[in-house]
């Protein structure tokens, strides 16, 4: 347990009370891993100071330190052995960097006089450096006591620099015994600025942005923090809000002009075709966002990104802006005279055809989707009803987060949206956990399917070891349904996806986490009420083959090339 006044380690201090000092510096009260003989100095000192929080395996305690960084907006910490442990994490770290998240990941490394020797030393692994420079933005190797709180400060601004990266320490273990907080030396950290826009550039998009009478924007999550302007250039504009999935919640979709992530679908398709002006923000353009880049776009087009090489990549660029995405707002918000306000009072955007069109599109692509989803309907409008509205939604690769979780069910702020961006299933839970710890006094819901569940089974008992205010949410259809329908759907045999499913009620009481089981339409909400009310972890299972009406089937928007179209 965290105690409020440092007590010093019978043994003194350590590194890991460098590691507590820098932490508290940036307001960080807690860190997750798995603790080794790697990294002991490092885990009791946190434990002792602040909170160390268990996790069953590297990945998770990575996903979990993600998430803490997403709901929190601070970085999160994540301790893990060197070599194979270092390895378990690599993935997740692939994760952190796809979505840009500020995890400080803190690895052990073997003595340092063996460092390079390859001797067989025990969690010596070789290049271990050169992998965790492939799954970070920064890595480094601690090389001496007095340097550990200069290089901690400097992976951490490198993380928090603009674009946000993941960074990387490898520390050895005699180092971490050794480091003394009263003999480091003077911190002398660079501070690295985004790029400034071309004045001539900005002008121009002004002039655009200024003429047109039926604009569409597009946001991602590089628009991250620049929420009251863009709401401001929404409602000034009267523009319509489009969003890829990590742009959802940066201005709250229950803004009468944000049409959200559903830019694939055919109305949103027929507004792209009479739009006059089309605005991108911090956005990939994803295939699975853009039919595989075959979804037609409006011209002229003006990109605004702080990544040079983002301009024109994935469509063409009229007009490319390239900075920081809140300080190109507000310049263009100030020539066009649109007043910041709260994005909590919406106000009345300005009347006339275009936002006629633009409400009426988000009202139908909400309907139709409504209505295809069936019995999960009312499981959306219950999550939605019982959870605040700062609370995080976390969700794995499942269906119910595929095809309603990251369009259907209503974001407030991006802090709140926290899934795996690149993709991969199995992180939900942890993200979850990590969530919750850095949002305590709200709850988090975890939206996960059995498949992905079994994952990481083990971070169920990470979970009810937390006390967490924390509800599961599982959807249970006997395997990879996501896989399963796009087999079906292709022409495919089934193979791989369906699943022996462990009984997820005898494993939740194994781990004392309170169980419901949902198995007819009408009992979801009373469940979760029930669930909430203990404001600790609890696991709700959804069979989905009870769902009535039965929804339509998800097909994942995965491109399949035709032997047609092939050379030969």
């Amino acid at each position: 347990m965290a105690q409020q006044e440092s007590t010093e380690s019978p043994k003194g201090p350590t590194g890991g009370d460098v590691l507590v000092r820098v932490m508290r510096r940036h307001g960080v009260d807690t860190a997750f891993g798995v603790i080794s003989i790697h990294n002991l100095p490092l885990v009791e000192a946190v434990d002792r100071e602040l909170r160390f929080v268990p996790m069953r395996h590297e990945a998770a305690a990575v996903n979990a330190a993600d998430a803490y960084a997403r709901a929190t907006g601070k970085f999160g910490v994540a301790l893990t052995s060197t070599g194979t442990g270092a390895g378990n994490a690599a993935g997740s770290m692939v994760e952190a960097l796809t979505a840009g998240s500020r995890v400080l990941h803190i690895t052990g490394q073997i003595d340092s006089e063996f460092l390079g020797g390859n001797r067989g030393v025990i969690h010596e692994v070789p290049r271990q450096l050169q992998m965790l420079d492939a799954v970070s933005g920064y890595a480094r190797t601690i090389f001496n006591c007095k340097d550990v709180e200069a290089d901690l400060e400097e992976a951490i601004a490198h993380l928090q620099a603009l674009p946000h990266t993941p960074s990387s320490i490898e520390w050895p273990i005699d180092l971490q015994y050794l480091a003394r907080p009263d003999q480091q030396r003077a911190i002398e950290v660079g501070v690295r600025t985004p790029p400034t826009a071309d004045p001539d550039a900005l002008a121009e998009a002004v002039a655009l942005l200024a003429k047109a009478e039926r604009p569409l924007i597009w946001v991602g999550g590089g628009a991250a923090g620049a929420g009251e302007a863009l709401g401001a250039l929404v409602q000034g504009l009267g523009a319509g809000l489009l969003t890829s999935n990590s742009g959802r919640g940066i201005v709250p979709e229950d803004h009468p002009l944000v049409i959200g992530n559903f830019a694939s679908t055919p109305d949103v398709g027929a507004l792209l075709a009479e739009a006059d002006l089309f605005l991108s923000i911090g956005t990939h353009f994803r295939s699975n966002e853009t039919k595989h880049y075959h979804l037609a776009l409006p011209t002229p087009h003006v990109q605004l990104d702080l990544e040079a090489d983002a301009i024109g990549r994935a469509y063409p660029a009229d007009i490319g802006l390239v900075g920081d995405a809140r300080t190109i707002l507000d310049h263009i918000n100030s020539h066009l005279g649109f007043p910041e306000h709260s994005l909590q009072e919406h106000g009345t955007p300005a009347a006339g055809e275009w936002v006629d069109r633009v409400r009426e599109t988000r009202a139908a692509v909400r309907d139709k989707l409504t209505s295809y989803i069936g019995g999960y309907a009312e499981i959306c409008e219950s999550v939605r009803r019982r959870f605040p509205r700062d609370s995080v939604i976390a969700r794995d690769v499942t269906i119910p987060s595929s095809q309603w979780g990251n369009r259907l069910l209503p974001i407030y702020s991006r802090e709140t949206n926290i899934f795996p961006v690149g993709g991969g299933i199995g992180q939900g839970l942890a993200m979850g956990i990590g969530a919750a710890c850095g949002r305590p006094d709200v709850p988090t819901a975890v939206i996960v399917g059995d498949g992905g569940l079994a994952v990481h089974l083990g971070e169920l008992a990470s979970l009810a070891g937390t006390d967490a205010w924390c509800v599961v949410l599982l959807f249970n259809d006997g395997g990879y349904g996501v896989l399963r329908n796009l087999q079906e759907a292709n022409g495919f045999g089934r193979a791989g996806v369906d699943l022996w499913t462990p009984d997820f009620e005898l494993l939740s009481r194994s781990v004392n986490l309170p169980f419901w089981r949902v198995e007819s339409p009408g009992t979801f909400d009373v469940a979760l009420e029930q669930a909430l009310a203990l404001r600790g972890p609890a696991v709700i299972e959804v069979d989905v083959t009870a769902l009535l009406p039965q929804p339509g089937p998800f097909v994942p928007p995965v491109h399949i090339p035709q032997p047609a179209s092939m050379e030969v």
